[in-house]
């Protein structure tokens, strides 16, 4: 069997035999898979003595992770293979064929096999370079290495849960599992940091809640404590309202029906053309520089900068971790650099976004060539153009370039301001989880109004 074969057979979830699944169908397996991952992120890792990466709480939301169960690596394998798959294709290192069914059951089957790759590559960096280690009693003794063995099998069976969970949710339920997880993570976060009235592992004296937090120091006559929860409710409630506004523009192209005169319909193209995917890249890329510096530094080599605390101190990662600016501002901690640093932190965001939405719009068919294909196989046509695939992709290419241009700018930014600003999450967590939602409400209300339920159809504006 050659390798070709190999990727063509890799095990996985199979696909439904039925072309549209029912509401009640789909909705029973994303539920499933949701109470799946939130269970498993309760499990712990046996043998888990020492658990570096708690500190990295902010990244554990972007890569759906819960650093200590045995989900600690998320969905960052699965992410990190497809940028890897990307940046290859992209460049003309690698060449694939994604038109045909064969080429893109290649590409499939080879990204899975890299994300099997990286979930034990990073299994063995956490554990091995002291992210999650066991108990440090133990060091030097044979028990010691087979421990750390033990994670790294844990993970590596934590990481195939979630790649197959996603092909379940992908197959069989609403969406992309990917985007779920991500979206579960940050709104369980923002609930918790906007309404928990226990009191905060930082300061014992004020809740965790922002709302919470914002009553008692008004009460209390905190004026400073007030407006730092005050700017982190705004903030959130702004990258919220902003999200929901730029989710639903779009650019509609009048089409017709070749053989059918007098009907024609709109072919709608999103202005964020590649909605949440840029932001999810950048920030799992983020996410794994982060991770890499902190063990670095904790094997005694900080190439990429050194970290003081939680936060990073000096070097790559310090120019690449974004300031809360507002609270600096608020309790006068305020200094020239953070502008610098700000600045740079969101030019990265919104270039890197700008980058990754050009390589997505290339890899994953919405590019005007495919768009063109499926237009004309759909027996649709511009009204005043020929019918031609090559006069279709150049008007298409007037569109789908700068939309993939402006849309990727805008999700940077908007990411890059609520993360600035102090927002109850970060900024990509916010961002994401809103336009997954959205995303989710758009593709129920579209495939799935006429077989849900009265009320719940009355709720989706049915």
């Amino acid at each position: 069997m050659g390798f070709k074969d190999i990727l063509m057979n890799l095990p996985e979830v199979k696909a439904p035999s039925q072309k549209k699944l029912a509401f009640k169908e789909k909705l029973k397996w994303t539920g499933i898979t949701l109470v799946l991952f939130f269970v498993l992120g309760l499990v712990p890792l046996f043998g888990l003595g020492q658990n570096a990466l708690q500190q990295f709480e902010f990244l554990s939301v972007i890569m759906a992770a819960k650093f200590g169960s045995i989900i600690s690596l998320g969905i960052g394998p699965l992410v990190t293979a497809s940028i890897v798959l990307q940046l290859l294709n992209g460049s003309g290192l690698l060449k694939f064929d994604l038109q045909s069914a064969e080429g893109k059951r290649f590409f499939q089957g080879l990204q899975k096999l890299l994300a099997l790759v990286f979930i034990l590559f990073e299994g063995f960096i956490y554990v091995f370079m002291g992210g999650l280690a066991p108990p440090a009693e133990l060091v030097g003794t044979s028990l010691f290495f087979t421990l750390e063995l033990l994670l790294v099998f844990q993970l590596f069976i934590g990481g195939i849960l979630i790649m197959f969970m996603d092909e379940v949710v992908s197959k069989w339920g609403f969406g992309s599992g990917l985007s779920l997880f991500i979206a579960a993570g940050v709104s369980e976060e923002i609930i918790i940091r906007a309404l928990s009235p226990f009191p905060s592992p930082a300061n014992p004296d004020m809740p965790t809640g922002a709302i919470p937090a914002l009553i008692k120091s008004l009460i209390g006559g905190d004026p400073v404590s007030a407006g730092l929860m005050l700017a982190a409710i705004l903030a959130t409630a702004f990258v919220f309202v902003m999200s929901v506004y730029v989710q639903s523009m779009n650019v509609e192209i009048p089409l017709s029906f070749g053989r059918i005169r007098g009907h024609s319909i709109r072919w709608p193209l999103n202005f964020l053309y590649t909605s949440n995917i840029p932001v999810i890249l950048v920030a799992a890329l983020l996410a794994n520089v982060q991770l890499w510096a902190r063990l670095l530094e904790r094997w005694g080599h900080p190439i990429l900068g050194t970290f003081s605390g939680n936060s990073p101190a000096s070097g790559f990662v310090f120019w690449l971790h974004s300031p809360n600016i507002v609270e600096k501002i608020i309790t006068g901690s305020f200094t020239w650099s953070n502008i610098g640093q700000t600045g740079i932190y969101m030019v990265f965001m919104m270039i890197g976004s700008v980058v990754f939405a050009y390589f997505w719009v290339q890899t994953s068919g919405m590019d005007a060539r495919s768009q063109a294909k499926n237009i004309l196989n759909s027996g649709l046509q511009i009204p005043g153009f020929r019918n031609d695939p090559r006069v279709l992709e150049n008007i298409l290419n007037r569109y789908i370039m700068p939309l993939t241009v402006m849309g990727g700018l805008t999700v940077g930014l908007l990411a890059s301001v609520a993360d600035v600003a102090g927002a109850l999450s970060r900024g990509t967590g916010i961002l994401l989880a809103v336009m997954i939602i959205y995303k989710l409400y758009e593709e129920i209300a579209k495939q799935h109004m006429m077989d849900m339920h009265p009320m719940l159809r009355r709720f989706m504006g049915g």
